[in-house]
């Protein structure tokens, strides 16, 4: 064999069972298919999205201090949007740079090419000049996915485009658009262009927006962007999209409703990019979204194959990918290892950030757990006031027998780092009483934790 371990894509999770394989002094190599590597993630998901998204925060700080152009206004936008595409060009550069010399300094090979099985020990890969056949002992499958595509719609990149597409700003930020699908994709880019000013209408025929969400954070959300552009038509399905000829396009759903907008954003889910793995050599078979079915080593039908990160199914996570990729290469080469942390908080960037880690209150309340709530707001905090964010929530659900954490959860300004704090609490198997005893550092949005756990064991007394 050429190889110990052979992995095919390096993104977060390719990235992560390549090193963990190296720093055990195996032989391995990542195969890539474009000429850059950190996959989509760095490229066209995660980073550059979340790197917009800091931008624009950035650039709406900035905004009071412009002056405004009353005989070109024109040129403010178009230096908003170059400023906005220069700074996640900036990222996206930097931590491709960062991940091409981990692979350096671990030892770890690159293929550039088209990786596809030749058979189950071997891969291809081909490039516009060669074609080399690897064998490996074991194989890790890390290829990611990119988004859905109905068939019926008339994609163009420019009028109709996927979450890929929005990278490409032109000179403006779009009047209006139109977003069909109300999942975390749909909600962080309505809630970023919204900011911007532009008109968004968020399409979906579910009834709830991120319906995985703690009913209350998710009503408190929707609240926020309605006023920041965003209107809702949630239990509504999209019948057909078709481009004006003066420009724009018109949204039609099945209920008769018409929406027109300049452009029409596609974030109905994303597709497993195994199309061309030629996975039937090797044994394999991708479900209709593209993804491999695997078992709770994240190992394939064909034992020595390895899936992981979004290819293997939800939660399509890049935190859990990134681990997933370690635990694979552990399982793969017989080392000790741990079972994936049941504790896996989600965050979603949209403008409010929101996060959240263990169960939700209608969760709770179906499996008939007791619980309290105890509930921090930003506007009765010195660093929310400061901030000017006085839209925040903490909420923490408590179980009355033994005073444990059941349920953490943020919406406003640094949600994804503050549920880390609840996180560690629950996994340590802390009590609300620990919160309320600690001192945190004032003022800051942390002291929310010793606010509502004293909010949650205030109303457990009256209770008792």
């Amino acid at each position: 064999m050429d190889l110990d371990v052979l992995v095919i894509g390096s993104g977060p999770s390719g990235q992560k069972a390549a090193i963990q394989a190296a720093k055990l002094g195996r032989r391995v190599a990542v195969v890539e298919r474009r000429q850059r590597v950190g996959g989509v993630s760095i490229h066209t998901g995660t980073i550059p999205s979340k790197t917009l998204r800091e931008a624009v925060l950035d650039e709406l700080a900035r905004r009071p201090l412009d002056v405004p152009d009353p005989v070109h206004p024109e040129y403010q936008e178009r230096a908003a949007v170059d400023f906005l595409r220069d700074r996640t060009a900036r990222v996206v550069g930097a931590e491709a740079a960062v991940v091409r010399e981990q692979f350096r300094r671990n030892g770890v090979g690159l293929l550039f090419g088209e990786g596809e099985f030749v058979d189950p020990h071997s891969v291809q890969v081909r490039d516009e000049e060669t074609t080399q056949v690897f064998t490996a002992d074991r194989i890790v499958i890390a290829v990611g996915t990119c988004p859905a595509r109905p068939p019926d719609v008339a994609f163009d990149d420019r009028t109709i485009i996927d979450s890929d597409g929005l990278l490409h700003l032109e000179n403006r930020v779009p009047r209006s658009m139109t977003v069909v699908g109300a999942g975390v994709i749909g909600v962080e880019y309505a809630s970023i262009f919204g900011a911007l000013g532009t008109k968004v209408t968020v399409v979906d025929q579910r009834p709830r927006v991120l319906g995985f969400l703690d009913a209350e954070i998710g009503e408190a959300l929707q609240y926020i962007l309605r006023r920041q552009n965003v209107t809702f038509r949630l239990g509504e399905e999209v019948d057909q999209v078709a481009r004006r000829d003066g420009g724009g396009a018109v949204t039609h759903l099945a209920s008769g409703k018409v929406i027109a907008s300049e452009t029409v954003l596609y974030a109905t889910g994303r597709q497993g990019v195994t199309d061309q793995l030629g996975l039937d050599r090797a044994g394999l078979e991708a479900d209709k979204r593209g993804r491999i079915p695997v078992d709770e080593r994240y190992a394939t039908a064909v034992p020595h194959i390895f899936a992981v990160g979004d290819v293997a199914g939800p939660p399509g996570l890049a935190a859990t990918a990134m681990e997933q990729g370690r635990l694979a290469t552990l399982h793969a080469l017989g080392q000790p290892v741990h079972s994936l942390a049941n504790l896996i908080p989600t965050g979603i960037y949209a403008i409010p950030e929101v996060s959240m880690v263990g169960r939700t209150e209608e969760e709770l309340t179906e499996a008939a757990v007791p619980y309290v709530a105890g509930i921090a707001r930003w506007s009765e905090m010195a660093r929310g006031l400061m901030s000017g964010d006085e839209d925040g929530i903490l909420k923490l659900l408590v179980s009355p027998e033994d005073r444990r954490l059941l349920g953490v959860h943020v919406l406003g300004t640094g949600a994804t780092d503050l549920v880390h704090i609840g996180q560690a609490v629950m996994g340590g198997e802390g009590t609300a009483d620990f919160l309320v005893s600690a001192v945190f550092n004032y003022p800051t949005f942390a002291e929310s934790y010793k606010i509502a756990a004293l909010d949650a064991l205030n109303r457990l007394t009256l209770t008792l």
